[in-house]
């Protein structure tokens, strides 16, 4: 598919991290135009545009900046959520490492559409270079009087801070987020209130994700009616950034149209490694039900297409997985790491996480029981939709389509006492042993 890049087009152009070099590739020509416009026409054209937040809920970006109450008294923030920990995610540590003007210039324009004046980025905290690039990136915007009380002779007033987290998986939900910003235990609040109306310091915020908010400036720029033409139909429009890791040639961050088929996207990364059979796939990152590989291999890869298909698009980190691999063990990762990474406030995602990773490592280790498959199912239905976040059903989604879709791969590892598939480590020279 020949596409032109929008995203990534300054990938591979260093100069583009500075002002300068930035506006040589034309850069902020989206933020200039839309501060010759009133607030209320921006926000009308990102809904024009039909972008979606690409931070896994696919929620219309423009709508949510329209819910922002105007005349509350207090001041209002932008809270751009860099705190990309979703394994297999690193789509937005490219752009923040290669463009971090473009991030600048879409958190701009969100705050001169929702009138506030403070944005702060909050960036995952190992991401040491990113933040390093951010910080100097924001510098350069001050000096340049791109920011500050009087943003490109506007008059405008904008301050922009970087934040970064602790290393916390649970600070990439909105309102655990929100609540390490202000110096809290990243713990969940309960909603509603939503952040719109009392967000960062209880004051009306808007929360996007870095992805969401690069696609900004080229909404401007261009106009919504040409994003919306980019896609499969007016509920999946402009370009996608898919981080595609795992059993392929080469794996990285690829941008496309969102709703490219999969095959396609597979025979961009190479294939599968060493011309293996695909056996299955994660459309959306960890918490996106796994997809039997022959059913979907062409499924458009979209938000609204992924989920008739039984998960989601989620943050677009396709996981590629070839014959040799185990589901049981890979979802025993998984479940590790969601029970490590819940926050304890609840007790359905508390003790669940916890009995699904307990479960799943006595079945890989050739311990399981007969019944081990329909208490693993029991499980996830105590779970689902009763944790106070969206963490619950992240742990819950590889681990039901575990039950699901290979059901008997659980019972041949109970049958045997033993799993069928010999472990195999690749070195960073290539070699598998």
């Amino acid at each position: 598919m020949a596409f032109e890049p929008i995203l990534t087009r300054n990938v591979g152009h260093p100069e583009a991290r500075s002002v300068d070099g930035y506006k040589k590739r034309g850069g902020y020509a989206g933020l200039a135009k839309a501060l010759k416009m009133e607030p209320g026409e921006v926000i009308d054209e990102v809904k024009t545009s039909g972008l979606r937040g690409r931070g896994g809920a696919g929620f219309p970006a423009g709508l949510k900046w329209s819910f922002v109450p105007q005349d509350t008294g207090k001041e209002k923030y932008l809270v751009c959520n860099a705190d990309e920990s979703e394994p297999g995610t690193f789509k937005d540590r490219l752009l923040m490492e290669h463009d971090p003007q473009q991030l600048i210039e879409g958190c701009a324009i969100c705050c001169y559409a929702v009138q506030a004046s403070t944005c702060y980025i909050y960036i995952r905290g190992e991401y040491t270079e990113a933040l390093a690039i951010m910080e100097e990136a924001i510098k350069d915007a001050y000096d340049a009087g791109i920011l500050g009380d009087n943003a490109m002779g506007s008059g405008f007033r904008l301050n922009m801070y970087m934040h970064a987290g602790a290393g916390a998986y649970i600070c990439g939900e909105e309102t655990g987020m929100l609540e390490s910003l202000e110096g809290k235990r990243g713990q969940p609040r309960v909603k509603p209130p939503f952040p719109a109306v009392i967000g960062a310091f209880g004051s009306p915020t808007v929360i996007n994700n870095v992805e969401t908010l690069a696609n900004v400036p080229h909404i401007i720029e261009r106009g919504g009616e040409w994003f919306a033409g980019i896609g499969t139909d007016e509920r999946n429009t402009g370009p996608k950034l898919y981080a595609v890791s795992g059993h392929v040639e080469r794996p990285g961050t690829y941008e496309f149209p969102i709703g490219v088929p999969f095959s396609e996207l597979l025979d961009a990364c190479g294939g599968v490694w060493r011309g293996r059979e695909l056996k299955a796939y994660i459309p959306g990152g960890a918490s996106a039900a796994i997809l039997p590989g022959d059913e979907f291999y062409d499924l458009p890869m979209d938000f609204d297409q992924i989920a008739k298909a039984g998960s989601m698009l989620g943050s677009a980190a396709v996981m590629v997985m070839d014959e040799t691999t185990c589901m049981v063990r890979s979802v025993a990762r998984l479940a590790k790491f969601f029970n490590h990474e819940s926050c304890g406030q609840c007790t359905p995602c508390r003790e669940g996480t916890n009995w699904m990773e307990l479960l799943l490592t006595r079945i890989e280790k050739g311990q399981g029981r007969p019944q081990d498959a329909s208490l693993l199912a029991n499980i996830c239905t105590h779970i689902s939709g009763n944790s106070l976040c969206a963490l619950g059903d992240a742990a819950v989604g590889p681990v039901k389509s575990l039950v699901e879709t290979y059901f008997h791969e659980i019972e041949q590892h109970v049958h045997d006492g033993a799993c069928p598939y010999p472990e195999i480590r690749v070195f960073s020279n290539g070699q598998a042993a």
